[in-house]
């Protein structure tokens, strides 16, 4: 094998990386253990033992590396030379294990069973885009049971050659293209309008569950002509604490006429609350205020770390501020409603990357007079599906809850609002839950490699399944989320998989197809204009 690595033993070292909170890491080790099962099984096939790196703990009940400590003192012990897979069927905090990948110099392969039912694509996607981010050489795979021929081939040449070769033909780089003059020239000519207006991302506490992928040093970012103004959650907290019981309430009642149902019950530990959900419209007032205190253009909430232990999850404030029409906050000093008639554009989870495109986005859609919510989901995973007019391959994009109402069949009256699930939202909140109506968007990602910002762009259908088969595909995931059933244009899953560098993927609505391919074409001339890479995926129309 490549890279100075052992043959006379032929075993690869085996990490599993975990979530930083110990309730999730022990829900989920049940499906970990059985997907690592599987994987020594195909690599026994190959000739080939797996010595995993760390045991399982008893006292914790689970066998994840789970702390940014534990992970440097794991791979104190892996000799740096040796072939190292990285095991995913769970999210994972990319920040565990990265000090030991970063010296690591044998070869690496990151393995993700194909599976809605916990986060492990999205975690290995997440820890894809980190190491790209890093300059890190490694390869990855992923299987539904480690047993079919692509992973088997797959692994062979990663276990003989030290790396695995997908296809990736679906990328084509924009500066090898030659776009329409008129889109070209209307792209050019925002990015221009968007450079010299300047805005300001306010970003509550950086770095947010470990996603390294997702924070832009600022000398990539200020060149682009956003700024970031860097915030507290703990003010944010004040803020809330400041805020009348009334206004909170009008902001509920302002849902419930729209028509959004709250599934309430009784129980804090494990149902949602009428104080739950008013101590989000608290938060959302807040948020609000914020932004408008310190001319934040778009703003990013961590939550997940840091405001958990003091309040309900932020993702019904999120779905909200996504959206143009949303309940009025007033300045407390002058009345004034803030940011009357327009949506406060929010980056889930402090992802930067997709905040910067997500007011890129909300700007660019504003001038060609679409509609400009826009979210980011999970890349969380998908099936082929086959049956009342759809016969394609169907990503389910995901996320915990900050998707627009717009975005949903019925809008405010087809969103509910469930309680997160308990293992990951301790003090409950409630979710925008929707179905995504059928349509056409562009989806995107921002991402760091080689030093530089660059975007995928490319073009999808939103299509209408059974509800049978929607509610199937969320007991599958987490059910109490917003589902999106995407089809990729000219990108197959593998494509998809071998090449996004994210967990996330940013979507936004046009208004019909041919529109869609035009929107595509102009973003792409802004944001390369603005001074990324940009790289048209599948099949956009030049």
């Amino acid at each position: 094998m490549k890279n100075g690595t052992p043959r006379k033993a032929r075993q690869v070292r085996l990490v599993a990386n975990g979530d930083l909170r110990l309730s999730a890491n022990q829900k989920c080790w049940p499906e970990q253990r059985k997907m690592e099962a599987a994987l020594a099984q195909a690599l026994r096939a190959e000739g080939w033992s797996v010595d995993r790196a760390h045991p399982f703990d008893k006292n914790k009940r689970h066998g994840f590396i789970d702390s940014q400590k534990m992970g440097i003192e794991v791979f104190r012990s892996i000799d740096p030379g040796v072939p190292l897979i990285v095991a995913e069927s769970v999210w994972q905090y990319s920040q565990h294990i990265l000090p030991g990948l970063f010296t690591h110099r044998g070869p690496i392969l990151t393995v993700a069973n194909w599976s809605g039912t916990w986060p492990g694509l999205v975690g290995m996607l997440n820890l894809n885009g980190s190491l790209t981010k890093m300059g890190m050489k490694y390869s990855t795979l992923w299987s539904e049971n480690f047993a079919d021929r692509m992973f088997r081939a797959g692994l062979r040449q990663w276990l003989t050659e030290g790396r695995v070769t997908h296809d990736q033909s679906h990328v084509r780089d924009l500066s090898l293209l030659k776009l329409p003059s008129a889109d070209e020239q209307f792209g050019q000519r925002a990015a221009r309008v968007f450079r010299q207006a300047k805005a300001i991302m306010g970003v509550f506490d950086e770095g947010c569950m470990g996603m390294h992928n997702a924070i832009i040093p600022d000398e990539l970012l200020n060149p682009t002509g956003v700024f970031k103004e860097r915030l507290s959650q703990s003010a944010l907290y004040a803020e809330m604490l400041r805020v009348p019981d009334s206004e909170a309430a009008a902001v509920y009642d302002w849902l419930k006429k729209r028509g959004m149902r709250f599934v309430l019950g009784l129980d804090e530990a494990t149902e949602l609350t009428e104080s739950q959900v008013l101590q989000q419209c608290k938060m959302y007032i807040a948020a609000v205020r914020a932004a408008d205190e310190f001319g934040c253009a778009t703003i990013g909430i961590q939550y997940q770390q840091g405001l958990k232990d003091l309040a309900p999850a932020s993702d019904l404030v999120e779905g909200l501020l996504n959206n143009l029409d949303r309940p009025p906050v007033r300045c407390p000093k002058t009345g004034r409603i803030l940011f009357a008639g327009e949506a406060i554009p929010h980056f889930n989870e402090v992802d930067e990357c997709a905040g910067l495109d997500g007011i890129a986005t909300y700007r660019l859609w504003r001038e060609l007079g679409f509609a400009p919510e826009n979210t980011l989901h999970d890349l969380r995973w998908g099936q082929h599906y086959r049956g009342d007019g759809v016969n394609d391959y169907v990503w389910v994009f995901l996320i915990s809850g900050a998707a627009p109402p717009a975005h949903f069949i019925g809008g405010y009256k087809g969103a509910r609002s469930e309680r997160q699930p308990p293992m990951y939202f301790r003090l409950g909140g409630g979710t925008v839950k929707g179905v995504s109506k059928p349509g056409h968007i562009v989806w995107s990602r921002v991402f760091i490699m080689d030093g530089k910002l660059h975007c995928d762009l490319g073009v999808a259908r939103v299509v209408e399944l059974p509800q049978r088969e929607t509610e199937r595909r969320w007991r599958e995931t987490t059910p109490q989320w917003p589902i999106m059933h995407a089809v990729l244009e000219g990108i197959t899953r593998d494509q998809m998989m071998a090449r996004h560098k994210s967990n996330h993927i940013q979507v936004v609505y046009a208004p019909n197809q041919k529109q869609a391919h035009r929107a595509c074409r102009i973003k792409a001339a802004m944001l390369a204009e603005l001074g990324l890479e940009v790289h048209l995926c599948g099949n956009v129309e030049l």
